[in-house]
């Protein structure tokens, strides 16, 4: 159902009041005492729209009310509708406890959508949906729930139907109201948009900082007082949202230096001797211009220092672009190195290494495959460039989709072939790439995922979002 459980559960509470007359101490006279009238039952807290006993047939209202819901619950929609368009003409806050009849004509106009193909009735019936949307935020106001309905819809259902930069506007207002109280549906299309609009240059990094902080709380609160079914939407939010936000990661000064300590410092901390951790770790604490009086950056520079110095070459000046967090100059750096090195090893190291670049600080996934590519052609037994193409595939599921479902498991396919790739031109990557394999078979879609759009596995498959390669179907089970 497209409306949340919530509403379906909202019902007023009656307040008896006890009329009673009050103890006394004083002596019984011959004086009557006149006893207080009883309190007046409060009104009961109902729908200020036109309810069943508003109609001018109440019973008839609520006759035809039960009916249609029969038909519906019958998939017989045309009898139902019908029943259903008299309900809302004469009684369409039901009993003015629940929106019931409103959530209904969502569905049937929904419904409708899915019967046509004329692109003309589609819209009106959006329209409809729209117009009932607004009805019940009059006749049942909860909040920015409403808005955020809406902003979805427009998101995920009628694309194109609004600007992002409207849609955002009506999750904003649907989190500025609700705050941390938000409905979880609001957080993944305002990541989405958040970045969107922001690389586009229509939020200021201050809103954008504002609204990232309020998402990631929303997520913490979330998965803290979750319950049911409820944990796992927020599960499914949790591997979406933050992998969005990482962007942010690359806007100079968006984030304080202690964000990237929590996170990158700890990949230190496990893996001490490896020099390509050592300096992507130094090299966004650098770019988060963390202090290097900070006792963790100076072990981190100590460490580099002794065990990670690159050899003397070509690269020299690319090396420091890198540790100093200047990417651009980096990788211009790079690809001069490579132009005037005559070791094979050498130029594909430093084709990878742009290809890094692009990975973890850019957060360019297709500039990163084009580097990956290039250090595999120009030294073809290698399979590390693979491994890296994998990965970069592996993580594109909050990407091109929700972070679960369809399109967010379809991008394991295109992985793993990189991945065989990789141990079929160097078998010395055989154990890395079968550990990938083996962790990200599982999220492949199951057998039914793949039925029910009436493919096959073992069938060619084109992987669209930014990834654009062919690939094979294969299933979980």
């Amino acid at each position: 159902m497209i409306m949340n459980q919530r509403w379906w559960a909202f019902a007023a509470l009656l307040l008896l009041a006890a009329a009673c007359t009050p103890k006394t101490t004083e002596p019984v006279t011959e004086t009557t005492t006149e006893v207080p009238a009883p309190a007046p039952e409060p009104e009961e807290d109902l729908s200020p729209c036109p309810k069943f006993r508003d109609a001018p047939s109440p019973d008839d209202a609520e006759t035809n009310y039960v009916l249609y819901r029969d038909f519906l619950r019958a998939g017989d929609w045309d009898q139902a509708f019908a029943l259903w368009k008299k309900v809302y003409a004469v009684a369409p806050a039901a009993d003015g406890q629940r929106n019931t009849v409103y959530a209904d004509g969502i569905r049937f106009y929904e419904y409708f959508i899915s019967q046509t193909q004329d692109e003309a009735l589609k819209s009106a019936y959006v329209d409809t949906i729209f117009s009932i949307y607004d009805e019940i935020d009059r006749c049942y106001p909860e909040g920015g729930y409403i808005k955020g309905r809406k902003a979805f819809d427009l998101f995920y259902k009628y694309p194109g139907r609004a600007t992002k930069e409207e849609i955002y506007a009506l999750f904003k207002e649907s989190i500025d109201i609700d705050s941390l109280d938000a409905p979880d549906f609001d957080v993944n299309p305002m990541a989405s948009l958040l970045v969107d609009l922001y690389d586009a240059g229509k939020i200021e990094k201050e809103q954008a900082y504002k609204y990232q902080g309020i998402l990631r709380a929303m997520i913490e609160k979330g998965l803290k007082e979750c319950k049911g079914t409820a944990c796992e939407r927020w599960k499914i939010i949790e591997e979406y949202t933050p992998v969005r936000l990482e962007y942010f990661e690359t806007v100079k000064g968006f984030y304080p230096c202690d964000y990237y300590m929590d996170k990158y410092y700890p990949d230190f901390e496990a893996n001490p001797t490896d020099c390509d951790v050592v300096r992507t770790v130094y090299s966004r604490l650098k770019f988060a211009e963390c202090s290097t009086d900070d006792e963790r950056m100076k072990q981190l520079i100590r460490i580099g220092n002794e065990n990670c110095r690159p050899e003397a070459g070509k690269a020299d000046s690319a090396y420091i672009y890198l540790r100093e967090a200047e990417y651009a100059k980096a990788i211009v750096a790079f690809e001069k190195a490579i132009e005037e090195e005559e070791s094979v090893e050498k130029q594909a190291k430093y084709a990878l290494n742009n290809a890094k670049i692009y990975e973890v600080h850019l957060r360019n996934f297709p500039k990163a495959r084009q580097w990956a590519e290039r250090a595999a052609e120009i030294r073809g037994d290698w399979g590390e460039p693979y491994i890296l193409i994998g990965r970069l595939y592996a993580s594109s599921g909050p990407l091109c989709g929700p972070g679960r479902g369809w399109d967010s498991q379809i991008v394991t396919w295109p992985a793993i072939d990189a991945w065989q790739k990789a141990k079929q031109v160097d078998p010395s990557v055989s154990e890395e790439a079968n550990k990938f394999i083996g962790r990200y078979r599982q999220y492949m879609p199951n057998r039914e995922d793949v039925f029910i759009r009436n493919l096959k596995a073992g069938e060619s498959f084109f992987v669209p979002c930014w990834i654009q390669r062919s690939t094979v179907i294969r299933t979980a089970d």
